[in-house]
């Protein structure tokens, strides 16, 4: 059992948060912007809340967070109040924030002049990987801190992998970003050609789902898409956030991402019919 702090109880913070006490045995403390989020947490779990991120990692041996964009990263780690200036030397902060490779380096850098270790973790696998404790895990970092945290990371993990130094987690998030933006599109201008053709979509789904056209998103989204239906799994308003890190990294390493970039203004467009909320395969609706 450590002593263990999850800072960010979102969607995806709060059930994460929650396997650590329940299936780890880990004492665990809880952080969140809002209290009442805590409270909630820690009513329904059985653990502690903290009124700062200082406070929340203060004698932990691993501090995870996951919270919005960098600056929502800079803000929990950096400062009085941040989570660094509660942690003690040896250890290890982990961000499942997804974020840019920029910010996960400034991280790895400020952590490691307090004798801290820190992995970039972002995680895929949306709200019922992380309530079913089956997220795939893409990290960056150090070996030895990887090591250390990766039992840990387990509890929630389908899968964890190391891919190489800092900022390599995030880099392999924004991967994962670009392949789906490009499938989502696909299956939305499938689904909607097979409506204009006369097929039943779901029955078309089904059949094409056993060969090669198959995917996450076929077999998990494609008949709720063909019934217009939104209301779960990842936000447009975060897709686009997530395809922002993507085309800023793009521009900085050279990389040509025509269709993912197209596909962020198809989001726009989304976005301004109203499903900033939706789930990304609203992509639908703009055909």
């Amino acid at each position: 059992m450590a002593k263990v702090a999850f800072l960010g109880l979102g969607v995806m913070g709060y059930p994460m948060a929650g396997h650590l006490l329940k299936k780890g045995g880990h004492e665990v403390t809880v952080y969140n912007r809002s209290s009442a989020k805590a409270a909630q947490w820690a009513k329904e779990y059985g653990g502690r809340t903290a009124p700062t991120p200082r406070e929340a990692a203060a004698g932990c041996e691993f501090v995870m967070m996951c919270v919005g964009n960098d600056n929502d990263v800079r803000s929990v780690v950096f400062g009085d109040q941040g989570a660094l200036a509660g942690m003690k030397k040896g250890a290890i902060l982990v961000d499942h924030t997804t974020a840019s490779a920029i910010v996960a380096r400034e991280v790895h850098a400020e952590a490691k002049t307090m004798g801290v270790g820190f992995v970039d973790a972002p995680v895929s696998g949306g709200q019922a990987g992380a309530v079913n404790g089956q997220l795939g895990i893409m990290c960056g970092g150090d070996q030895p801190d990887f090591d250390r945290a990766k039992p840990v990371l387990d509890h929630y993990a389908k899968s964890c992998v190391l891919i190489g130094s800092p900022g390599a987690g995030q880099l392999t998030k924004m991967v994962n970003q670009i392949c789906i933006a490009g499938l989502v599109q696909a299956l939305s201008e499938g689904i909607a050609f097979a409506e204009k053709a006369g097929l039943d979509p779901a029955l078309v789904i089904d059949v094409i789902s056993k060969g090669a056209a198959q995917s996450w998103q076929m077999e998990n989204r494609g008949k709720t898409m063909a019934g217009r239906k939104f209301d779960f799994g990842f936000a447009v308003d975060w897709m686009r956030k997530d395809l922002g890190i993507c085309l800023e990294e793009a521009k900085r390493n050279g990389a040509s991402l025509p269709v993912t970039a197209l596909v962020d203004q198809f989001y726009g467009d989304v976005q301004k019919a109203g499903g900033k909320r939706w789930d990304t395969s609203s992509l639908i609706t703009r055909l």
